[in-house]
């Protein structure tokens, strides 16, 4: 599969540099339903991008519904390959619209309390297709009519956006560029791929948004049973490598989101508590989102301790917020995108 810019260069070769910004503005105008509308293109360029260039990536196969109508999931389809995704648009505190994307079909992270890991992992998704769950949400918004701009974005669907380094930067700057989506708006969620971590520090093309760590536990041996992809020294390494992105970013308003889901009986103990907050102290610049858990299957359940453990935390001088549960109802919370194969 090309990217649309590589199939526009093919198509319209020698092109004026004025031409792709163009073609590009257009995917995020509103003013345009397909190539054919593309009224600053010349006809026949029209007819031709039409007849070559997908507009949209996906094709819809369901849109779920929550009760309260601040969530909405998508099913969306592959016309290339048959591969099926999930994607989420979910209302905002400021009664604007955030947008889930995924940047993997599946995921090989195996996190034992996330539903996604359980459909193994098959490809990356391309820039377009990330871009494109945006621009899916954006008009659906329109053609339904529905108040509020899409205002923030985060990486935080199916897939680990870090092991899709390359498509997720591009989208990253294509979202930048054309979204009107600030660098405070866009946050990429991470279990902690530290080759990564480090490599997008010294990368001039990573743009600076907010990054969020699915930390779960600030205890060794619990996330690594949690998480198989966690390791002996982990969480030294993860400091050290959060010691240097603070030296990079050392705004007093730059910090770090760590993500936290709570099981009861496994990480919810005054014990991790205190782990998690000395861990957090030590850092500085640390926020903590912690995230009751979503029905997901397994042998795990929630937690009655959420308000105790959050009270802990605060008062040990660290920023922690809960976060707020939407979309359990029809399987769009944290942790609740898969796609079964028979979809």
């Amino acid at each position: 599969m090309k990217h649309r810019v590589d199939q526009f260069e093919l198509l319209w070769k020698n092109a004026p540099s004025f031409r792709k910004k163009q073609f590009l503005e257009a995917l995020f105008s509103e003013t345009f339903l397909d190539f054919q509308s593309v009224s600053v293109f010349p006809k026949e360029k029209r007819e031709s991008l039409a007849e070559n260039i997908p507009w949209m990536m996906w094709k819809k196969k369901y849109i779920f519904s929550a009760k309260a109508k601040d969530t909405y999931k998508a099913l969306l389809v592959s016309p290339d390959d048959g591969v099926s995704i999930e994607t989420v648009l979910m209302k905002n505190a400021r009664g604007h619209w955030t947008v889930c994307v995924s940047s993997q079909v599946g995921c090989a992270m195996k996190c034992s309390f996330c539903a996604t890991g359980t459909m193994g992992f098959s490809r990356n998704l391309f820039c377009d297709e990330i871009v494109d769950q945006y621009r899916f949400w954006k008009l659906f918004l329109r053609e339904k009519s529905i108040e509020g701009e899409i205002t923030n974005i985060v990486y935080m669907g199916m897939g680990e956006p870090l092991a899709n380094y390359e498509e997720v930067r591009s989208s990253l700057q294509m979202f930048l560029e054309y979204a009107e989506i600030g660098l405070t708006r866009i946050t990429v969620s991470t279990v902690g791929m530290l080759p990564a971590l480090n490599r997008l520090l010294e990368d001039p093309l990573w743009p600076s948004v907010r990054l969020a760590v699915s930390l779960h536990s600030a205890d060794e041996k619990t996330r690594k049973n949690l998480m198989p992809t966690s390791y002996d020294g982990f969480l030294e390494d993860l400091f050290m490598w959060a010691k240097k992105y603070f030296l990079l970013y050392p705004e007093r308003r730059r910090h770090l989101t760590f993500e936290y889901v709570v099981l009861g009986g496994v990480n919810d103990t005054k014990e991790h508590a205190e782990k998690l907050a000395l861990f957090a102290q030590r850092l500085g610049k640390v926020r903590i989102n912690l995230i009751p858990w979503n029905a997901t299957g397994g042998h795990f359940h929630s937690s009655v301790n959420v308000e105790a453990f959050q009270s802990y935390i605060k008062k040990q001088g660290i920023v922690v917020t809960i976060r707020r549960a939407m979309g359990a109802d029809i399987s769009g919370a944290c942790g609740q995108l898969v796609v079964d194969k028979k979809s």
